[in-house]
């Protein structure tokens, strides 16, 4: 059995989960460790994991920080 790679998160983002999936899905497909995206994001790698692994209280400024390093961006549009 061949594993698929995960399909990127592109679209509505409804829960924190989906951002920090995000992070982690650019974050492997470039190849860069946690500790080395916090240190360029300059963030914790701590901090980073938390996100990653989707908890609601990571502060939005910092995970703004990390979404930039890895040129991904976040929208607001009407519904």
């Amino acid at each position: 059995m061949v594993n698929k790679p995960e399909q990127f998160p592109y679209g509505k983002i409804a829960e924190i989960a989906q951002i920090g999936a995000a992070i982690r899905l650019k974050r492997r497909a470039i190849g860069m460790r946690q500790a080395e995206l916090a240190a360029l994001a300059g963030v914790g790698a701590r901090f980073l994991s938390e996100i990653e692994n989707g908890k609601p209280s990571a502060q939005i400024g910092r995970v703004l920080q990390v979404l930039r390093r890895l040129g991904l961006d976040l929208s607001i549009r009407p519904r």
